[in-house]
């Protein structure tokens, strides 16, 4: 594994962290990163309407705009993939996902507060092979993946690999207009590589990959479908079955409803280069990338308690990211130690339409045209010393630059073309520069062969950014400021996000190394948590982002395998957290102090087991995971509300069948077991996504 952007077994690697190998994932019918987070002790990964969602110990970020930024880094082959709408693409061909749980900013960089998800593809070898497999289930589920190795010569090696993902929708329209809903699937993906060795010392892996995507985005339902308002004003999970909560039963007073769809595509190409020079290793490794999206959808807008207006949205976008870094690393004596700069460059050129509020006395129509940019930069280097055999130290430090820019306006419209005789524009205009130093100190203590210890503190840090709106005097693209529509700088600006984290913990193997055991324990000292939810600011529905003062994040981890014979292998986790604000009012009067912070079970547990049954030359292999999870929260700051999402029990099955020797195998699966779904995010509007309800299916995997 890499985690530390060195080769390292994960034993003796000083990160809370958990690698999840690609065998694993395909026995688990494990296809996306949403679907990993039931493996991950205090993770959730939640794959939203508008993407990826990643919570590592209460550390989260709700604002997937242009102009905002997760709190953990998502990356593909270690390169950073800024839009979390493109983050939940399908896996195939993977070797293995490590995640890394708490800071990460000194080696990882940008945006990775609350931690790292790094997707690793399998890269080209010296030997010829191919596989491909072929899957159905529920929900009229098809997939297909193949992959194929090639050896050129000594020198140059290939692979190829192609992917296809599709299924029905989960939900059921009970509106009457027999438009499909979205939370389906329809996905086809490719990658291709080539690895060069370039004499002995050197070699060049380059990369590329693109991903179709037509997924519908209508994959919400009215937060009724979960939760009742009490005369306080406060929601209260309802009971109701699975099929009743999956069942988008609004039909809108104002406006009629129209068939949602989603296009996304993403394609990137992105190379590899190390150069042995003897003393130092020279790493480079670059990347571009881009994303564009088009999608409508269908608003359940909640007005007030028990009644709501449909709102019809339309979004188009283009995203272009480039990213560099040149790292040197050398390992002579007792130091091992690396360095490098790194750069990163994003534009977006976007367009949001929401119309039907005139039962409100507001506008048809709201356009949103805009543009936006960010660069950052950043400098960095990590030590570690052996003072003895059994005894290191590491000291890291990283110096981050970033700005960022968006222009454009909020249009107030009579239809969907701007008039100059009947509209008006209000001016979008922001730019921000924050720069940060980051640091992490640690120290690792070898307890035994087969023993570690360590103790780390580190810093994590989040760039500030801007809401809509502008500065009085500001002029852009011939759109004026004037005082009384300006925003103050307070309202307009919000600040870096910033967290310490104290962590200590242990790794261990024992009785004969069938058995593994690792436990951390930690606290953070968390400021200026960037909140996000929308308010309707001068006459328009927006989304705000706010500093949420300070929160406290203490929580223990422990994991680990068993061996238990040659036959048999089991899984296990606990995780305990305590994630709460200490100081913070959302409307400046109500404080949440003592509130938990969002998707922050206080406790989760798993267990796995896996059998392999051995059947005169035939090879059955049985396994299931369970994971137990105690209530958390989803939170809508602005209208003060918090939801409590009850805890749960999820069972997944597994079933594998293969003949020895032969290059074909059988595999079975059935997740979720129960068929029970909860909410994954819920909106200012009262809008829900819900999570997958029970799927199987069976696969046949061909190998050569």
């Amino acid at each position: 594994m890499t985690a530390q952007r060195t080769a390292a077994p994960a034993s003796k690697t000083p990160v809370a962290m958990t690698i999840l190998a690609g065998e694993r994932l395909r026995d688990g019918a494990i296809d996306s990163p949403s679907a990993l987070g039931a493996r991950l002790p205090n993770v959730h990964l939640d794959g939203a309407a508008d993407g990826l969602r990643i919570t590592i110990r209460g550390v989260s970020n709700a604002d997937a705009t242009e102009k905002g930024d997760p709190s953990a880094a998502f990356m593909q082959d270690g390169i950073y993939i800024a839009r979390r709408q493109i983050q939940d693409t399908s896996f195939f061909d993977i070797d293995r996902v490590e995640v890394l749980r708490g800071p990460q900013g000194t080696l990882y960089g940008r945006n990775s507060t609350a931690g790292v998800v790094n997707v690793i593809s399998n890269t080209p070898g010296r030997q010829l092979e191919g596989a491909a497999s072929v899957g159905v289930g529920n929900y009229n589920s098809r997939k297909a993946n193949a992959m194929v190795n090639v050896p050129v010569g000594d020198a140059l090696a290939l692979r190829a690999a192609v992917a296809y993902n599709k299924h029905d929708s989960y939900l059921t329209n009970g509106q009457g207009t027999g438009f499909d809903l979205g939370l389906d699937r329809d996905e086809k993906a490719a990658r291709l590589s080539a690895r060069l060795a370039i004499g002995k010392d050197a070699s060049l892996l380059l990369r590329y990959d693109a991903s179709s995507l037509r997924d519908n985005n209508d994959s919400i339902v009215p937060v009724s479908n979960f939760y009742s308002v009490g005369a306080d004003k406060q929601p209260r999970w309802v009971d109701a079955s699975t099929g009743s909560r999956l069942t988008n039963r609004f039909i809108p007073p104002n406006a009629p409803l129209e068939q949602g769809f989603g296009r996304m595509s993403t394609s990137g190409l992105g190379a590899e280069f190390d150069w042995n020079l003897g003393a130092v290793t020279l790493h480079y490794l670059g990347s571009h990338r881009k994303f564009d999206d088009d999608h409508k959808l269908n608003f359940h807008y909640g007005v007030a308690p028990g009644f709501a207006l449909g709102v019809r949205q339309t979004f188009s976008g283009k995203h272009r990211q480039d990213s560099h870094e040149l790292r040197v690393e050398t390992g002579a004596g007792p130091l091992k130690a690396q360095a490098g700069i790194y750069h990163f460059s994003e534009d977006a050129d976007v367009y949001y339409s929401f119309r039907d509020l005139q039962l409100l006395g507001l506008p048809p129509y709201y356009v949103f045209p805009l543009t936006a940019s960010a660069v950052s930069k950043a400098v960095f280097g990590q030590a570690t010393y052996s003072l003895a055999p059994s005894l290191r130290v590491t000291a890291g430090v990283r110096y981050s630059d970033d700005d960022k820019s968006r222009v454009g306006s909020t249009n107030f419209q009579q239809g969907a073309a701007f008039n100059a005789a009947t509209d008006f524009k209000l001016l979008n205009a922001a730019a921000i520069d924050t720069h940060k130093t980051t640091w992490r100190l640690g120290a690792e203590y070898d307890v035994s062969p087969a023993a570690m210890a360590f103790a780390t503190v580190s810093t994590g840090y989040k760039a500030g950014g801007f809401n809509d709106g502008c500065l009085a005097g500001a002029v852009e693209n011939g759109i004026p400021c004037p005082p009384q529509v300006a925003v103050p700088a307070g309202a307009l600006y919000y600040q870096p996000e910033t967290l310490t984290s104290y962590e200590a913990g242990v790794k261990t193997s024992f009785w004969n190394r069938k058995a593994t055991l690792n436990a951390t324990a930690f606290y953070y000292d968390y400021s200026n948590l960037q909140l996000s939810g929308v308010m309707v600011v001068q006459g328009a529905p927006r989304f705000v982002t706010t500093n949420a003062g300070v929160a406290s994040v203490t929580g223990l981890e422990v994991d680990g395998q068993l061996a238990a014979t040659a036959a048999d292998r089991i899984s296990y986790s606990l995780a305990l957290l305590d994630a709460h604000y200490k100081s913070y009012a959302p409307d400046g009067v109500h404080s949440w102090a003592g509130r938990r912070l969002d998707r922050a079970p206080r406790a989760t547990a798993s267990l796995g087991y896996e059998h392999n049954f051995r059947m005169d030359g035939r090879q059955l292999k049985a396994g299931i995971f369970a994971r137990a999870s105690a209530a958390y929260m989803i939170s809508v700051p602005s209208q003060l509300l918090q939801y409590r999402v009850p805890g749960r029990t999820q069972t997944d099955l597994s079933l594998g069948y293969q003949p020895d020797r032969a290059s074909w195998s059988l595999h079975a699966h059935v997740k979720n077991v129960e068929n029970k779904v909860l909410p994954i995010t819920i909106d200012s509007f009262g809008m829900v996504v819900p999570g997958d309800p029970r799927t199987y299916g069976v696969r046949l995997d061909y190998r050569f």
